[in-house]
């Protein structure tokens, strides 16, 4: 059985990657969304960190979250979003994915990957490249040509706080490299 190792930083800023099971377009819909929000509201109310940016696709989200001095504890706030959302959206009418006999032993639903992807943010320069990453997602999977026509991000309120101009990462012939990314916040 393979160990996973997280890397644990109180009051730490990390990236988070979370995938739906079997990669089921369910967070861009409109119980998907309401639930994701809820759950999110819910356990930030009762374990707080700070959301700094966020992007929300069909089949998975990627976030940057800040934590409290002195806390490091994001896998039991990932495990109560998770639980949260899965719950609201079986009463809401959402449908899980089929359910393996592994999944079952464990009273897993499908909905959720079982795990997620972490990683620290430990430099100014790691943090921007992530935000960056976050708010062109929805170009890079092709559904937009540009971050600001994607409803379901963050980049909306970092263009308003003059984070990011509006037409940052805008492409017209195909999804630009990420390398080329800093080419274009310099323009």
């Amino acid at each position: 059985m393979s160990r996973y190792l997280r890397y644990f930083v109180p009051g730490g800023m990390y990236f988070f990657t979370v995938v739906t099971y079997e990669r089921r377009p369910i967070l861009t819909t409109d119980l998907g969304r309401a639930c994701l929000h809820n759950a999110l509201e819910t356990i930030r109310n009762r374990w707080p960190f700070d959301l700094t940016a966020i992007v929300l696709l069909p089949d998975h989200l990627h976030t940057i979250w800040t934590m409290p001095p002195g806390d490091e504890g994001y896998p039991r706030r990932w495990r109560r979003i998770k639980e949260e959302f899965t719950e609201a959206f079986l009463q809401g009418g959402g449908k899980e994915g089929a359910v393996s006999a592994s999944r079952r032993k464990r009273n897993e639903r499908g909905i959720w990957q079982r795990r997620y992807w972490e990683h620290t943010l430990d430099h100014e320069g790691d943090f921007e490249r992530h935000m960056d990453y976050i708010h062109y997602n929805a170009v890079k999977h092709g559904l937009v040509k540009c971050p600001r026509d994607w409803p379901y991000s963050s980049f909306h309120r970092l263009v308003k706080e003059r984070v990011y101009p509006e037409n940052w990462g805008c492409v017209e012939n195909g999804p630009l490299e990420f390398s080329d990314l800093a080419e274009t916040a310099m323009e």
